[in-house]
C-alpha cells in the first residue's frame, strides 16, 4: 500500500492543521482522515502522519493504540461494534454477542468469508441509555435483542 495522501486529504490536513495552535493537538483527527484515506492504519501510517505533524511516531502510536476507533487490519462492509460496558452488560451484551456469534458464524476479532461483516466489542459506544447497544459502521443500535438484532441484519442486506 502507498502511504501518501491524495491531493484532497493533504489539503484536508493543511485546512485541519490551522485550527489547532500545536500540531500534537491534531493527532486524532489527522488519524481520522489517514483511516479514511487508507481504510485502516499501519505502521507505516503511523510514521506517514507523524512526519506530516513534524511530531515522534511514538506520539501518533500512543493515540492510535488507546482509542478503539481506529483499525489496524481491514473490515467488513459492516463493522459491528458490540458496546460491553458495565451498563450494557448488565443488560445483556454478552447475549448480544454470542447471538452474533452464532448468526454470522464468526468470533469476535472475524471478518465474514464474504466480507460484508466484521464484528468486535468496545468498552463504551457513550450511549448508555440504549443497553445493551452496538454500532454498526456509524449508527447506533439499542436496546438489542435477537428479534432486534436479526431486523438490523437483514436491513443490512
Amino acid at each position: 500500500m502507498s502511504v501518501e495522501f491524495s491531493e484532497k486529504a493533504l489539503e484536508q490536513l493543511r485546512e485541519l492543521l490551522g485550527h489547532y495552535p500545536d500540531r500534537q493537538a491534531a493527532v486524532i483527527p489527522a488519524l481520522h482522515l489517514a483511516q479514511e484515506e487508507f481504510g485502516y492504519i499501519t505502521q507505516e501510517v503511523e510514521d506517514y502522519v507523524a512526519k506530516l505533524l513534524e511530531i515522534p511516531a511514538t506520539d501518533v502510536h500512543q493515540v492510535f493504540t488507546f482509542y478503539t476507533m481506529f483499525r489496524d487490519r481491514p473490515v467488513g462492509k459492516y463493522h459491528i461494534k458490540v458496546c460491553e460496558s458495565v451498563a450494557c452488560h448488565i443488560m445483556g451484551s454478552t447475549n448480544v454477542l454470542d447471538y452474533l456469534r452464532k448468526k454470522l458464524g464468526i468470533d469476535v476479532g472475524q471478518t465474514t468469508p464474504d466480507g460484508r461483516f466484521t464484528l468486535t466489542t468496545v468498552e463504551c459506544l457513550g450511549a448508555c441509555e440504549m443497553a445493551p447497544m452496538m454500532q454498526v459502521n456509524d449508527d447506533f443500535y439499542g436496546p438489542l435483542d435477537e428479534k432486534k438484532l436479526d431486523e438490523i441484519l437483514e436491513s443490512l442486506e
